[in-house]
């Protein structure tokens, strides 16, 4: 099984600052279209195929591989991704949540596992050290919090 999990400051000195309002925003924007937040050509397709009172269906194409998702909101607190089908199985939760010194912080962390491979195999370690490492998904989460910036600053958030 593979668990990764990464935190960074929403507000870091000399960025614009976000409220957890907009960060949310950000956040739903993302599970509703993926291609607004990925590098330009990772997400070729992602619609919004299912709607429910408390979670929604996505189908996407990200890195060339078909996925579906059922992914639940909690206002203004996580966003919870259920893998239900596609190369991995589990669950990829981003949150929200204010530290002990009152700032504002947006958390990854994931329990996944790779349909059809060998537990704790060499593609499971090979996914840990990507996830763990600095473009993995502490780098996401810095590029997520950009995006929702630009997003501001274009007056469509």
């Amino acid at each position: 099984m593979i668990y990764s999990t990464a935190t960074v400051p929403v507000n870091p000195d000399g960025e614009t600052v976000l409220s957890r309002a907009q960060v949310w925003k950000g956040l739903v924007l993302k599970a509703r279209d993926a291609r607004l937040f990925l590098p330009p050509g990772l997400c070729t397709r992602c619609d919004v195929v299912e709607e429910g009172a408390t979670h929604f269906v996505r189908e996407a194409t990200i890195g060339g591989a078909d996925i579906r998702e059922i992914i639940a909101p909690e206002a203004e607190s996580k966003v919870t991704f259920f893998q239900a089908t596609g190369p991995r199985e589990g669950a990829i939760v981003n949150e929200l949540f204010t530290d002990d010194a009152g700032a504002l912080q947006l958390r990854f962390y994931c329990y996944l596992g790779l349909r059809g491979k060998e537990p704790n195999g060499p593609e499971e370690q090979a996914e840990q050290v990507q996830f763990d490492s600095d473009s993995g998904y502490r780098a996401a989460l810095l590029s997520t919090l950009k995006r929702t910036r630009d997003l501001l600053s274009q007056g469509r958030l």
